[in-house]
């Protein structure tokens, strides 16, 4: 499954790609780029390709192609495969790379940005608002992911945290003193690596008492101390974080977090990839308990399952349930919004643009593959389970089993597999000396059936008994794979398609934040264990690769939504006269020689062309033409833009629920509320970035009928599937407006109207494209 996908995608970059590049955009290094010509050492900085795909791949990633994905296979691993593949080739790619070219011909502007010049101002500011409502949630959620993965995976902070010093050192070696990015790229893989296994074991060093005992109980406890704290306090200070990167120089934190992050990328690409061949060949780690036995490496997961059980119809929700693994719209804001102002010449646009797409379909295929095969390799389980303190043994052998089935004082903890359609029970009977024959249970243990103190029979069924100690493992073997089952303390590891199940049973288990992440988790850190890191090490490496993604996705989405209120709150500013100078605002009308010639300021000497003087006022100029309720002069400026970003984020995640509709009085539950929205609202960005290429390919008389076929799909799927949750909804997954989520439902809407106002404003604009394509 994963070759075949590699396969695939490899040969579409070197055909499809090419095309694109070549005859379609006509890349030509020839032209500068607006890193170039607007190079400001801040935003616009003319960067090395490998730096730039490092911020731009880890900035779409972020945990969108691993939730989604994981989430996915619950219909079933080959409809996910099969929308990965074809949606990142010919649908995702293609408006990623549009996107940045977009952007590249039209001085780093983001894409909302550029609708107005294409479609007009109101189509602007109508795919401006809906950037500003998607980047809004993004920073919500992200915070609020970011804080459950650290909080489940407490090893994973310490290494997080570093990675902030050691980019602000890497990009101060490469832009200040111009070290070699080879030896930076070096050193901070071995540190990311060191530091992850480091505080995967601060544990076991501690209470070892080593030389390195010291600072393995401080990281140890400063990695316990932050994972105990509420979500609110990770919010504030995720937020806090993302301010400072995103009014900082693009170079000095953002641009080299995220190489960083990128080279923490191929490491895991490579382990996962090197640990998936090793388990095919050889079996995943042995479980402890179960013989050393080598569980043997298969799809667990059926095909395809039309309808599991609570879950929202496969046509359309597959769709946004994927989401950044095959396309997201997201990916518009990310090439138009900063790759493009880092670009140091055209053609790295296929291998970012295209090329750093395709790797995420194969980041997405590896996920499916952990969660469909590598969790069945075994994993750690929270079982329901109870303990009884006396145990009737009966012999289903003898000719009574009632009279010769003793009653016995043992301890007997029983643990609960969930599984569709049927229960499995593990147990372990604590030291009752009369039940063993040296280490090794009676054989009469191996069927049978007890009765607690409410006379209910329960029945292992045909499991049969692999190893046992007393009262320590008690290690099964399922008609569907092996339970190891331990009581000191309490655990369970399963194996096989009983994994599966176990994740999988229904939307609402598959659904949950813990099942969305953990099912990746456990199964890539199985890939990796059978290459013999210790389990415990690989899922730490794990973890520390889904928050730090996260991270770099929500600093980079501050970044952006800065640069979109400033576009939106210049619209707001009156308007300069063809002959007020853009430097100084001082009125040249007096100096006037010839109205078609080129004007110098007599106050400052700047030269202009009144033609195209008619841009926005600079309010550091002009305050006196602008009203003191108007807020765009706030808003124009980079810490008010960042702060206003920042703030209504903050506000958002850290609301209670109830607030916005929900159930919850929580603080740090209102950003999950309008989640929902967010998936069908952010395909429906990748369907506008659509309509303004196809608009420029027409009216740069390239060709387009390539990009029409999905527009239409990312223009119809996501406002299909919004509308069904909205209005239609099922017995298991009630609309919104069953629900009164009125909140939802309003959002909606506006969603949808303004998609039918943008299509009817680019159909009016038809008549002069055609003009200009003649």
């Amino acid at each position: 499954m994963v070759a075949v996908a590699a396969a695939c995608l490899v040969t579409a970059y070197f055909t499809y790609g090419r095309w694109l590049a070549h005859r379609v955009f006509q890349l030509d290094d020839a032209n500068p780029t607006p890193a170039h010509t607007h190079a400001d050492n801040r935003d616009f900085i003319a960067s090395a390709k490998s730096v730039v795909f490092g911020h731009h791949f880890t900035s779409i990633a972020g945990t969108g192609p691993i939730v989604g994905p994981a989430i996915a296979v619950l219909w079933g691993w080959l409809p996910a495969l099969l929308w990965v593949l074809i949606g990142s080739i010919f649908i995702g790619a293609v408006h990623d790379l549009g996107s940045l070219v977009v952007s590249l011909r039209n001085k780093g502007r983001t894409i909302g940005d550029v609708a107005g010049e294409i479609l007009g101002p109101r189509a602007r500011t109508l795919f401006l608002a809906i950037l500003v409502l998607a980047l809004w949630i993004v920073l919500a959620v992200f915070g609020l992911v970011i804080a459950a993965v650290v909080r489940a995976y407490p090893a994973a902070i310490t290494p997080v945290l570093v990675q902030i010093p050691l980019a602000i050192a890497v990009g101060l070696l490469l832009h200040r003193v111009g070290r070699s990015i080879v030896v930076a790229s070096v050193i901070s893989a071995a540190l990311l690596l060191g530091t992850t296994w480091f505080s995967a074991v601060a544990g076991d060093i501690a209470a070892s008492g080593s030389a390195f005992a010291g600072l393995a109980g401080f990281i140890d406890g400063l990695n316990g101390a932050l994972a105990a704290q509420p979500p609110a306090v990770w919010i504030l200070g995720l937020l806090g974080y993302a301010y400072i990167a995103s009014v900082l120089p693009v170079w000095l934190l953002l641009q080299p977090r995220d190489y960083v992050n990128a080279l923490q990328l191929l490491v895991c690409l490579g382990l996962l990839v090197a640990g998936l061949v090793a388990a095919a060949t050889l079996g995943g780690q042995p479980l402890a308990g179960a013989s050393g036995e080598r569980p043997e490496l298969s799809i667990i997961a059926p095909a395809v399952r039309w309808q599991p059980i609570g879950a929202p119809p496969i046509l359309p929700v597959l769709f946004i349930t994927v989401a950044c693994g095959a396309c997201s719209g997201f990916h518009c804001l990310v090439s138009s919004g900063t790759t493009s102002k880092q670009l140091s010449r055209e053609r790295d646009a296929k291998p970012i643009g295209y090329g750093a797409m395709l790797t995420e379909g194969f980041l997405a295929t590896l996920v499916i593959a952990a969660c469909v095969a590598g969790v069945g390799l075994g994993g750690m389980l929270t079982p329901t389970m109870d303990t009884l303190s006396r145990v009737t043994l009966l012999n289903p052998d003898a000719e009574d089993p009632q009279a010769d089935s003793p009653t016995v004082a043992a301890r007997f903890t029983r643990f609960i597999l969930p599984g569709e359609g049927r229960q499995h029970f593990i147990g372990i009977v604590e030291p009752a000396p009369d039940l063993y024959q040296g280490d090794e249970l009676t054989p009469w243990i191996r069927h049978w059936t007890f009765q607690d103190n409410f006379d209910v029979e329960i029945n292992l069924g045909t499991a049969e008994l692999v190893e046992s100690t007393r009262g320590e493992v008690n290690a099964v073997t399922l008609d569907d794979g092996i339970a190891v089952a331990r009581a000191n303390p309490a655990s369970l590891t399963v194996s096989g398609p009983v994994a599966y199940d176990s994740r999988y049973r229904n939307w609402q288990s598959a659904g949950s934040l813990e099942a969305k992440v953990g099912a990746f988790v456990h199964g890539a850190g199985n890939f990796v264990a059978a290459l013999g890191v210790p389990l415990p090490i690989a899922i730490a490496l794990m973890a520390v690769f889904v928050a730090s993604f996260a991270a770099t996705t929500m600093d980079t989405s501050a970044r952006l939504q800065r640069y979109v209120l400033q576009e939106l709150g210049r619209s707001w500013l009156p308007r300069r006269q063809p002959l007020e100078c853009p430097q100084c605002g001082y009125d040249c009308a007096g100096t006037r020689v010839d109205d078609a010639a080129a004007q110098q300021c007599p106050e400052c000497g700047t030269g202009f062309d009144p033609a195209t003087n008619t841009g926005p006022v600079d309010p550091k100029l002009s305050r006196g033409r602008i009203p003191w309720w108007n807020p765009a002069p706030a808003i124009v400026s980079t810490h008010g833009a960042t702060a206003v970003a920042v703030l209504s984020a903050a506000a958002l995640a850290i609301a209670p629920a109830g607030l916005l509709g929900g159930t919850s009085m929580s603080p740090g539950t209102g950003g999950l509320v309008l989640w929902p929205v967010f998936g069908a609202t952010n395909q429906l960005l990748a369907g506008f970035a659509f309509v303004v290429i196809v608009a420029w390919l027409v009216t740069t008389r390239r060709p387009w009928w390539f990009a029409v076929v999905p527009a239409i799909v990312m223009l119809v799927v996501p406002a299909w599937a919004m509308l069904w949750q909205a209005f239609i909804g099922d017995a298991q997954n009630r609309s919104w407006l069953v629900e009164g989520q009125f909140v939802l439902i309003g959002i909606a809407i506006a969603v949808i109207v303004l998609e039918i106002w943008l299509i009817v404003e680019a159909l009016k604009r038809v008549p002069a494209l055609r003009r200009l394509r003649r």
